[in-house]
């Protein structure tokens, strides 16, 4: 069913989620989808990878084709640099923490997120470095693998924090 959407401007509807997240799809796997996060009209904002799991409805429709289109014409390329290893979580955190150091994630409930860097990951838990919304890393926050379903990174948001943790060290 996703590969028809490849390459393409798409909505991601959960059925325990409010959130609706929208993007190009760049790849997919039985486990996880990976998007270009397009949060709002016509800007793209980094990277979201989203559990697939309880999913909806995939859209795509006369709005998001417009949409796809201004995008591109701005100069939008979707290519291979852009493909991460999604297969399991593990490849995915691995990959995400030695490219881009800190990631955000989130579990099913969109209230709140979580930033960092990877301190550890098995199978019982993920631990990361939480970095507060001043820049600051505060301690070890643990999280069961299991209940994580959004993974964000390369964010306009995230890559502030970044410069400013650059700037405190």
């Amino acid at each position: 069913m996703m590969e028809q959407y490849l390459r393409q401007l798409v909505e991601i509807e959960f059925q325990d989620k409010k959130e609706i997240f929208s993007g190009f799809l760049i790849d997919y796997s039985d486990e996880w989808i990976l998007l270009r996060n397009n949060p709002v009209d016509f800007v793209l904002d980094g990277f979201v990878i989203l559990r697939n799991k309880n999913i909806e409805a995939v859209n795509r429709d006369h709005d998001l084709a417009f949409t796809e289109k201004v995008i591109r014409l701005k100069g939008l390329k979707i290519n291979s640099d852009d493909i991460i290893p999604i297969k399991d979580l593990a490849s995915i955190i691995s990959y995400v923490s030695k490219k881009y150091g800190i990631f955000q994630i989130s579990k099913k409930s969109s209230k709140s997120a979580y930033l960092g860097k990877l301190i550890k990951l098995n199978n019982e838990e993920l631990t990361i470095d939480f970095l507060d919304t001043r820049g600051q890393f505060g301690g070890e926050l643990a999280f069961n693998p299991e209940k994580i379903r959004v993974i964000e990174f390369d964010t306009d948001y995230i890559n502030s924090l970044k410069l400013i943790v650059q700037d405190n060290e």
